[in-house]
């Protein structure tokens, strides 16, 4: 009887968290990219440095007070849109660029991203911590509907 009891436990306890996983996992990244956009926008973000140099050896004709904004309200446009049903789609197009860039001072920038091999700065563990955004993306993905045209033989 003990161990029917704890299967009936298990059971509720996994059945609960398929309920409130997809909306924690939507207002969970739309937190982290909203709260960190907003970060860029007022000048607050500790990223801020390591983005200003890694605009310097990409885009060096933008400045950065001019990119920071753009970037922060970008980062918040990807928040908002895992947050809102039906954008999800959006959210995934606007992530890859994001985390493409996001990559890059891991390559362009190893004396600031890199203690020596395979150990990371503070600032490269900030970055590698992007798996997880990476790995919760496609499993929201994953979850999404396939989208279904309405085809009409025209004769």
């Amino acid at each position: 009887m003990n161990h029917t009891r704890l299967e009936n436990v298990d059971v509720a306890v996994i059945n609960f968290m398929k309920k409130i996983s997809l909306p924690i996992a939507h207002i969970a990244i739309f937190i982290v990219f909203f709260w960190f956009g907003i970060l860029k926008i007022v000048a607050e973000s500790p990223a801020n440095p390591l983005i200003a140099d890694l605009l310097e050896k990409t885009l060096p004709l933008i400045t950065f007070d001019q990119f920071i904004v753009l970037f922060g309200i970008y980062e918040m446009v990807i928040g908002v849109a895992f947050l809102v049903p039906g954008l999800e789609r959006l959210a995934i197009l606007l992530l890859i660029p994001h985390m493409i860039t996001t990559v890059l001072p891991l390559i362009l920038l190893p004396a600031v991203t890199w203690q020596s091999w395979f150990v990371p700065t503070l600032e490269g563990q900030y970055i590698i911590k992007n798996i997880i955004i990476i790995a919760l993306a496609l499993s929201l993905v994953a979850h999404l509907r396939p989208i279904i045209l309405n085809h009409k033989n025209s004769k």
